[in-house]
């Protein structure tokens, strides 16, 4: 998966389909199908895995880390940085508010204890046939959108047209291989796909699709941004929302799927809530002055230094630190190749050496993190170490023209280990300016370094002021090396649109990686998705190799095949140098008003589910009311 949010030292990440939280590549890219009762060569089942290895049999009552008889009520607030102008999150125009996905229900939905299963929600069950060419959905007729009328399959077919027309460009992309989807009857929908395509993963493209009213849109325009509370059949419908400040949800009490065992014990917040700020600074006091009830901490310096305020050491707001079972994610300074002057991977391997994290853990960080080198840090089995294995080889040597020729002479690229004494590092520095004389950007008698006549120069584009005490050390080094380089913090807003349109030099952004890849890995890596407005390719890469590796990942057969292309592709984008890595800690640091629980303090292994699996303590509530502290 792949989750995108802003903050300072470390980002929450984008997962795949960021604009999408809880469907498509948000959710279903990591989830395909089960072996189970079979008729010939069609299978019939009520979930889908992707290599058949679904946890939970037919007919379960919950799924394992949920509490079935967690009480409902209470509110669940948190923050969101920057500003939003729509509910819509799924085009390219506006700004979405956080968690308005909420409204939609899709026809599968997947565990935070399986990497790659999804279950039934607007489906009951599905059938389809091994070569997984095809698949059927058989949805619940009980299913009703909040105005009371049923979602049909007519419902389904209209959100698959209605993404690929009129949807974020992406979509296109992601569906691209999805023939068609057609209306059998009115509760049974099927798709089809191309025979040639990722077949592994498009039963999960499909079944993570969220499912719009037909009949609602019948007047309304879907491209154009909305604040109007859109028509889904989810559990949550809008509260209360004040444009770029804050958006509400309520839980909906006539909700048709509470009962379903997919939803036992989860959404128990009769509220969710988001506070919007424009720096992080102001987000941290406004939550130690009681705006909002749960924060997860992203800052280093905030998490050593400022937690330790009167309403921690009461009791009232409770600090823990949880364990992350997912990979840790590629945070780090994107390139943007789309730009000739990084155009070398010389030239981005020696800015990258500009960046001294052993001097940030240390000055800055004190000393939490750790460096991130891998796109799958931290993931246990699927990040490339040392030297290719001979099963890596045999799918790297048919690509040897358009990869590096260090990805078969040295080990898998870790960044340098610089002083954390001196920021100007010598040696690292020294190292810096070869590469870029080796690659023709000479000094010139003003200290700049140019080339054909042009200076090299370079902005680093920043919403964050937490940013600005890391980014400008590293412009520091980068003047030390004759680069003119620029940092420009601008507001989130005009961030978001200079993102989604490329227009930068460097940015960071953070991706968290599924812990099973597949062919969602086109939308961050692939060639088709780099000039795609909006898209998550943020730094434009357009290579052959890559694109033939994501495809043997999507088509592998088992975990150990996936898992030898997941190391070579892991092995390939590192010795391109698209990224400068930054850092990472394997952990949920956390703070939260007193008045909730939840089932277990070992999260499961993908993702707290704060908002869903906890919930309000009414006696802890009740304690803090009477102790004047609520």
């Amino acid at each position: 998966m792949i989750r995108t949010t802003r903050a300072a030292a470390t980002r929450p990440a984008r997962f795949f389909g960021s604009s999408i939280p809880k469907f498509g590549l948000a959710l279903a890219l990591a989830l395909a199908t089960p072996a189970l009762a079979q008729d010939d060569t069609v299978i019939h089942a009520h979930g889908v895995s992707s290599f058949g290895e679904l946890k939970y049999p037919e007919g379960f009552a919950h799924f394992d880390y949920v509490n079935p008889d967690a009480p409902k009520g209470g509110e669940m607030s948190t923050w969101a940085f920057g500003t939003f102008d729509s509910l819509t999150p799924f085009i390219l125009k506006g700004n979405a508010a956080a968690l308005s996905s909420v409204f939609y229900d899709s026809l599968l939905t997947g565990t935070l204890d399986e990497p790659d299963s999804m279950y039934g929600l607007l489906a009951s069950s599905v059938e389809y046939p091994e070569s997984r060419e095809w698949i059927i959905f058989h949805m619940r007729p009980e299913a009703r959108f909040r105005d009371g009328s049923p979602v049909t399959a007519q419902d389904v077919v209209f959100s698959f047209e209605t993404l690929v027309d009129k949807g974020l460009p992406s979509f296109r992309v992601q569906f691209k291989d999805i023939l068609g989807a057609e209306a059998l009857d009115a509760h049974t929908v099927k798709f089809t796909f191309n025979p040639d395509g990722p077949l592994r993963e498009l039963l999960m493209t499909a079944g993570g699709l969220p499912v719009f009213s037909k009949d609602w849109y019948a007047d309304r325009d879907f491209a154009e941004s909305s604040l109007e509370p859109p028509m889904g059949s989810g559990q949550y419908e809008l509260l209360s929302v004040d444009p770029g400040r804050s958006v509400a949800y309520k839980r909906r009490d006539d909700y048709w799927g509470k009962d379903l065992p997919v939803n036992v014990g989860q959404n128990n917040f009769d509220v969710l809530r988001v506070e919007y700020f424009a720096d992080y600074t102001t987000a941290f006091e406004a939550f130690k002055g009681g705006a909002y009830t749960y924060r997860e901490e992203f800052l280093s310096k905030l998490w050593a230094t400022g937690y330790d305020f009167p309403a921690t050491q009461d009791g009232t707001i409770k600090v823990d630190t949880l364990p992350d079972g997912r990979p840790a994610g590629t945070q780090g300074f994107f390139f943007n190749l789309r730009r000739d002057k990084f155009a070398d991977p010389r030239v981005r391997e020696a800015i990258g050496m500009a960046f001294n994290f052993e001097w940030s853990n240390e000055s800055l960080f004190y000393g939490l993190y750790e460096r991130t080198d891998s796109f799958w840090e931290n993931s246990q089995t699927l990040q490339a170490t040392g030297m290719p294995s001979p099963e890596e080889l045999e799918l790297l040597e048919p690509l040897r023209e358009y990869i590096p020729e260090t990805v078969f002479s040295e080990p898998a690229y870790v960044p340098p280990v610089s002083s954390a004494e001196d920021l100007a590092d010598r040696r690292s520095l020294r190292a810096a300016g070869k590469l870029l004389e080796d690659a023709g950007w000479i000094v010139g008698d003003d200290g700049f370094r140019y080339k054909d006549g042009q200076r090299l120069t370079l902005e680093v584009l920043n919403d964050s002021p937490s940013f600005d005490r890391i980014i400008n050390p590293m412009i520091d080094n980068l003047g030390r090396l004759g680069i003119e380089a620029t940092a420009n913090r601008v507001d989130s807003a005009e961030a978001q649109e200079r993102e989604k349109n490329f227009n930068f030099d460097i940015v960071t952004q953070r991706f968290a990686m599924s812990q099973t890849p597949g062919d969602e890995l086109r939308s961050v890596f692939g060639s088709e998705t780099a000039d795609v407005p909006g898209s998550m390719n943020t730094a434009g890469l357009k290579n052959e190799a890559v694109d033939r590796l994501i495809r043997i990942i999507a088509d592998a057969e088992s975990r150990e095949d996936m898992t030898v292309a997941v190391h070579a592709l892991d092995r390939v984008l590192r010795a391109l140098h698209i990224w400068v890595p930054q850092w990472y800690k394997g952990v949920h640091n956390i703070a939260y008003l007193d008045v909730y629980d939840r089932p277990s303090d070992t999260p499961p292994p993908q993702g707290l589910g704060e908002m869903s699996i906890w919930w309000w303590d009414t006696a802890k509530a009740d304690a803090l009311r009477a102790a004047g502290k609520l």
